[in-house]
C-alpha cells in the first residue's frame, strides 16, 4: 500500500480538511460586509485558488473547455446554498448556523426514496428521529419566544441543507456523465459560475464590493483559500481509501467544532438541553451520513 493511500495518512487528510472547512462559519462571520457579499469573495478568492493550483500542475485542466453548461446548473444550486447559508450565519450564529446545513444528509437519502424507490433503512430511521428530537430540544421548546430574525436564520439553515443537497446530486450526477473532467477543473468551473451569480445578486441588493478593513480582507481570503480550497481538497484526496463509518465520524468534526469556535470566539451559550439536542442531532446526522453512504444516487 503506497503512503498516499494509508489509512493513517488519509485520516489525518480528512481530519485536517474537516477542521479547516469548521472555521468557514467563522470567517464569514468575522467578516464585515453582507452576506451576499462574503459568499462572493468567498468563491472569488476560491477560484484565484484553484486558477493558481492548475496552472502549476497543468494536468489538473483535464475538460476545462467543455462542461460549462453542467456547469453553470451545478452553480446555481451552490449558489443558493451560499446565501441561505450567509444570511442563517447572521441571524443564529456560525454554529447553529453550521448544524443545520448538515441536514443534507437526510435530504439526500429522502431523494434515494422518492427517486430511486429506495428502501427506508434503520439507519436513515434513528437518524432522523435523533436529529429532529435535537431540532426540538434546540428550538422548538421555545419558539414562540424566539424573535423573528432567529426564526428567519432556522428557516435558512434547513434550506442551506437542500441546496447544498441539491448541489451535491447534481455535482456527482455530471461528474458521472460527463468523463474526462479533473474534480479540479469542475470546481473552477462552478468556482467561477458563482462569482459571477453572486456578483449579480450582490448588485440586484443594492451592495457594493468594497472591503473595510484589514480584519474582514483576511476573514475573505481565509474563507476562500484554506475553507474552499484546501479543505475540500483534503477531504476529497483522503475521503476514498477511508471506509464510510470512519468518514462520517471525522465529518461531524465540522458541524461539532463550528459550534465549539462559537462557544469560544462569539460568545454562543446553550444551556443544558440544548446541548443535549445538539448532541442529539449530530448523532442522528452520523447516522443519517451512514444511509447516504449506501446509496449511490445519480
Amino acid at each position: 500500500m503506497s503512503l498516499s493511500t494509508h489509512p493513517l495518512r488519509a485520516g489525518l487528510l480528512v481530519l485536517a480538511g474537516a477542521t479547516l472547512i469548521s472555521f468557514a462559519a467563522v470567517f464569514a462571520r468575522l467578516a464585515n460586509v453582507e452576506p451576499t457579499t462574503s459568499a462572493f469573495y468567498r468563491m472569488l478568492f476560491g477560484a484565484l485558488g484553484f486558477i493558481l493550483l492548475i496552472s502549476v500542475q497543468g494536468r489538473l485542466r483535464e475538460g476545462f473547455r467543455r462542461g460549462w453548461g453542467s456547469s453553470g446548473l451545478i452553480a446555481i444550486f451552490f449558489t443558493a446554498d451560499l446565501w441561505f447559508w450567509h444570511r442563517s450565519i447572521d441571524y443564529i450564529g456560525p454554529g447553529l448556523a453550521t448544524l443545520l446545513a448538515n441536514f443534507q444528509v437526510f435530504v439526500l437519502t429522502a431523494v434515494g426514496v422518492v427517486w430511486l424507490r429506495e428502501r427506508l433503512g434503520w439507519r436513515f430511521a434513528t437518524g432522523l428521529a435523533l436529529a429532529m428530537s435535537g431540532l426540538w430540544l434546540l428550538f422548538g421548546r421555545d419558539w414562540a419566544q424566539l424573535p423573528p430574525d432567529y426564526r428567519l436564520g432556522i428557516g435558512f439553515g434547513l434550506l442551506t441543507a437542500t441546496a447544498y443537497a441539491a448541489y451535491l446530486l447534481s455535482l456527482r450526477g455530471f461528474q458521472i456523465r460527463e468523463g474526462g473532467f479533473r474534480p479540479e477543473t469542475r470546481l473552477l468551473q462552478v468556482s467561477l459560475w458563482c462569482v459571477l451569480m453572486l456578483g449579480l445578486l450582490n448588485l440586484i441588493e443594492g451592495h457594493d464590493f468594497s472591503i473595510p478593513d484589514r480584519q474582514t480582507l483576511l476573514s475573505l481570503i481565509a474563507l476562500g483559500i484554506l475553507c474552499q480550497v484546501i479543505g475540500w481538497l483534503l477531504i476529497t484526496r483522503g475521503m476514498p481509501f477511508l471506509p464510510a463509518g470512519l468518514v462520517g465520524l471525522l465529518l461531524l468534526l465540522q458541524p461539532s467544532q463550528s459550534i465549539l469556535w462559537d462557544v469560544l470566539i462569539f460568545g454562543l451559550r446553550l444551556s443544558p438541553l440544548q446541548i443535549t439536542g445538539a448532541l442529539l442531532a449530530l448523532t442522528g446526522i452520523y447516522f443519517g451520513f451512514r444511509a447516504a453512504s449506501r446509496r449511490k444516487l445519480g
